[in-house]
Protein backbone atom coordinates (compact mmCIF):
# COMPACT_ATOMS: atom_id res chain seq x y z
CA UNK A 1 0.00 0.00 0.00
CA UNK A 2 1.99 2.64 -1.45
CA UNK A 3 2.06 5.63 1.61
CA UNK A 4 0.33 3.80 3.59
CA UNK A 5 2.00 2.92 6.79
CA UNK A 6 0.98 -0.98 5.85
CA UNK A 7 3.66 -3.07 3.64
CA UNK A 8 2.47 -6.69 3.69
CA UNK A 9 0.50 -9.21 5.07
CA UNK A 10 1.72 -12.98 4.33
CA UNK A 11 1.79 -15.97 5.48
CA UNK A 12 4.87 -17.51 7.12
CA UNK A 13 6.93 -20.63 6.80
CA UNK A 14 4.78 -22.30 9.28
CA UNK A 15 1.08 -20.49 8.20
CA UNK A 16 1.21 -17.85 10.32
CA UNK A 17 -0.12 -14.53 9.25
CA UNK A 18 2.47 -12.15 9.31
CA UNK A 19 1.69 -8.44 9.15
CA UNK A 20 4.97 -6.07 7.81
CA UNK A 21 4.53 -2.41 8.65
CA UNK A 22 7.01 0.21 7.34
CA UNK A 23 8.31 3.22 9.66
CA UNK A 24 8.33 3.70 13.04
CA UNK A 25 5.95 2.10 15.33
CA UNK A 26 3.29 4.62 16.50
CA UNK A 27 2.49 5.54 20.00
CA UNK A 28 -0.98 5.31 19.69
CA UNK A 29 -2.90 2.80 16.70
CA UNK A 30 -5.78 5.47 15.33
CA UNK A 31 -8.81 4.37 14.33
CA UNK A 32 -7.42 5.21 10.40
CA UNK A 33 -4.52 3.20 10.98
CA UNK A 34 -6.39 0.00 12.18
CA UNK A 35 -9.09 -0.06 9.48
CA UNK A 36 -5.95 0.34 6.89
CA UNK A 37 -4.50 -2.97 8.45
CA UNK A 38 -8.18 -4.22 8.51
CA UNK A 39 -8.58 -3.71 4.32
CA UNK A 40 -5.00 -5.01 4.20
CA UNK A 41 -5.32 -8.14 6.06
CA UNK A 42 -8.52 -9.23 4.25
CA UNK A 43 -6.69 -10.00 1.60
CA UNK A 44 -5.26 -13.21 2.70
CA UNK A 45 -7.04 -13.57 6.20
CA UNK A 46 -10.34 -15.58 6.36
CA UNK A 47 -13.31 -14.00 8.26
CA UNK A 48 -12.62 -15.72 11.55
CA UNK A 49 -8.71 -14.97 11.63
CA UNK A 50 -9.70 -11.20 10.64
CA UNK A 51 -12.54 -11.14 13.61
CA UNK A 52 -9.57 -12.13 15.91
CA UNK A 53 -6.99 -10.08 14.34
CA UNK A 54 -9.74 -7.04 14.86
CA UNK A 55 -9.98 -7.84 18.80
CA UNK A 56 -6.06 -8.20 18.95
CA UNK A 57 -6.05 -4.32 17.19
CA UNK A 58 -8.51 -3.22 19.87
CA UNK A 59 -6.24 -4.47 22.49
CA UNK A 60 -3.20 -2.54 21.08
CA UNK A 61 -5.41 0.39 21.24
CA UNK A 62 -6.16 -0.02 24.63
CA UNK A 63 -3.14 -1.09 26.07
CA UNK A 64 -0.12 0.47 23.50
CA UNK A 65 1.72 -0.60 20.41
CA UNK A 66 5.41 -1.00 21.84
CA UNK A 67 8.05 -3.32 20.60
CA UNK A 68 8.15 -6.69 22.15
CA UNK A 69 3.97 -6.25 23.10
CA UNK A 70 2.74 -10.05 23.37
CA UNK A 71 -1.11 -10.45 23.35
CA UNK A 72 -2.66 -13.70 23.53
CA UNK A 73 -6.75 -13.40 22.70
CA UNK A 74 -8.69 -16.41 22.30
CA UNK A 75 -5.55 -18.64 21.95
CA UNK A 76 -4.30 -16.97 19.38
CA UNK A 77 -0.69 -14.93 19.99
CA UNK A 78 0.28 -11.51 18.28
CA UNK A 79 3.09 -10.25 18.80
CA UNK A 80 4.69 -6.76 18.24
CA UNK A 81 8.52 -6.78 17.05
CA UNK A 82 10.77 -3.50 15.74
CA UNK A 83 13.06 -4.15 13.14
Amino acid sequence: MHGGPTTAVVRGPAGESVVLLSGELPEVLTEDAVTELLDLAAAILDADELALFHTCLRTLRTDGLRAGRRIEVDGAVLTVYDG
